[in-house]
């Protein structure tokens, strides 16, 4: 097994031809499918929802998708974008009133749990949960859009969180 995997974001595929475009992806030798859901509450901009997600499962998309929630309230989206078969949902700890319970409503609804760290989220957030999670994703952006500059300081981070 790779000690990594390949998930690209589909924020900026066609959406007219978005079971293609992620087709093309995969061929390519992506592993995951990586949405970057939205809700213009959490950040300043809006995506897509859950039936999305379902659609493309329904095109025939079998790879992992990996749902990465920017949205608050966190906890009630969890059990939409289950049931339309993420295999990942990962949310930021900030968007949570109970980082330990979300981790464990993902869990209940049968997908694994990733939580996502902002470029000035200390990494202490992991202390009580490390055990629990199967994703970390540590931003190195500030979540919102696509296309931002590289935040260097986060270099930092990263080098800590390896330790």
């Amino acid at each position: 097994m790779k000690d990594f995997l390949i998930a690209p974001s589909i924020l900026s595929a066609d959406f007219a031809r978005l079971g293609e475009d992620t087709e093309k992806v995969l061929a390519a030798g992506a592993d995951v499918v990586h949405f970057d859901v939205m809700d213009n509450h959490y950040v300043p901009n809006l995506t897509f929802g859950a039936p999305i997600c379902k659609a493309l499962r329904n095109y025939g998309i079998t790879a992992p998708i990996d749902v990465h929630l920017m949205v608050k309230p966190v906890d009630r989206i969890i059990p939409d974008f289950a049931q339309a078969g993420a295999t990942y949902i990962s949310f930021h700890a900030e968007a949570s009133e109970h980082v330990d319970r979300t981790i464990q409503l993902i869990k209940d609804c049968g997908c694994k749990a990733g939580l996502v760290l902002n470029p000035a989220t200390p990494l202490n957030y992991l202390d009580y949960v490390m055990d629990k999670l199967d994703l970390i994703l540590l931003m190195s952006v500030n979540p919102g859009f696509g296309g931002q500059s590289f935040i260097p300081k986060t270099l930092d981070k990263y080098v800590k969180f390896a330790r």
